[in-house]
């Protein structure tokens, strides 16, 4: 049997409480001197305390949850690690939970993280307002933050980035370099930061007097397979298109791949540009212009905002909203420097 706490007050000759406060880092009333003996007595005996008995005295476990949509879209393992580093400063470890855009998993999740008694989650949902599961981390008074895809519930702090801003970058670049007839691969329906792309891509167009076809716009599902069932959707098409911007990068890998299955040169034919700047935009043929979002910052200010609330603080922000920026690499061409006839039906 290891020893205990009793033991360690024992040997110190020192109250189990004195030994109770220097296992949670309780300064107030603990000398020095008396501190450094009991550690000492610790290490030399290789004592771990309990996280449970320690948290039944701090009423804290020093766990938060992370719940994700999709942990094999290269966008968020970036995430991961600014969270992962942020909450490792401040003595917190992680509990990775991913929903697969799935409801009732994600539900089942949230239920896991009450029963682990995590101090509180950062949460990426599966669809914009999520109701029920919203009301979940109510009911179990679990502080959370929102990030990436803004839940439209007032009062909920999360950080994102500005999808509409960062989608109005991109296709006016494409704009300037005199694409007219510019189409659209969406997101899932229903998730956030699709309407506020999608919203900016319209903006755009209207924006140089530009009418809006709904046949230019379909949707995916924000994985390759998406991208690929959209582009080949788009080629059958009435009216031709010179450009196709994708509201994530995996949908524009998929977009690529029934380009070049198809004999279609991109740029010379069709531009195509993605959104997320994932590290595969760099190794695509061609390689791919696309908005890169500080994923890594996106994590820290998730978790600064959770630390507040988890400590009861004011909130001075409750929404964080980074900039993008428009990463041009060699997927679009200017309209007029390529000239020839082609067809792509």
């Amino acid at each position: 049997m290891g020893i205990t706490i009793k033991d360690i007050a024992k040997e110190a000759n020192v109250s189990i409480a004195t030994v109770s406060r220097v296992i949670n880092n309780k300064e107030d009333g603990v000398g020095i001197e008396t501190r450094e003996k009991i550690l000492n007595i610790m290490r030399k005996h290789n004592y771990i305390p309990s996280s449970i008995a320690r948290g039944l005295v701090t009423k804290k476990t020093n766990i938060i949850g992370l719940v994700l949509p999709d942990i094999n879209n290269p966008f968020f393992p970036g995430i991961v690690r600014g969270v992962e580093d942020a909450a490792n400063q401040y003595g917190y470890n992680i509990i990775l939970c991913n929903t697969d855009d799935n409801e009732e998993k994600e539900k089942t999740y949230i239920q896991i993280l009450k029963e682990k008694c995590v101090d509180g989650v950062i949460y990426t949902s599966t669809l914009e307002n999520k109701g029920e599961n919203i009301n979940l981390f109510y009911k179990y008074k679990i502080p959370f933050v929102s990030m990436d895809r803004n839940i439209k519930v007032d009062n909920i702090p999360f950080v994102a980035t500005d999808g509409k801003k960062g989608m109005l970058k991109m296709v006016e670049y494409l704009l300037q370099n005199g694409h007219t007839e510019i189409a659209y691969i969406s997101g899932k329906k229903g998730v956030a930061c699709n309407y506020g792309r999608l919203n900016g891509y319209i903006e755009a167009l209207k924006n140089y007097g530009i009418p809006i076809k709904e046949e230019f716009i379909k949707h995916g599902d924000y994985k390759v397979t998406g991208g690929i069932k959209c582009m080949g959707e788009l080629l059958e098409c009435s009216n031709k298109f010179t450009a196709v911007v994708c509201e994530n990068d995996l949908m524009a890998i998929g977009a690529l791949e029934v380009l070049n299955s198809k004999k279609i040169e991109v740029p010379r034919e069709i531009s195509v540009t993605g959104y997320d700047n994932i590290f595969l935009t760099k190794v695509t043929f061609p390689k791919l212009t696309t908005i890169s979002q500080p994923t890594y910052e996106m994590g820290v200010k998730a978790v600064e905002l959770l630390m507040k609330l988890i400590d009861e603080e004011e909130l001075k922000e409750k929404e964080v909203i980074l900039d993008t920026d428009l990463i041009i690499r060699d997927s679009v061409s200017k309209r007029g420097e390529f000239i020839g006839n082609f067809s792509y039906r």
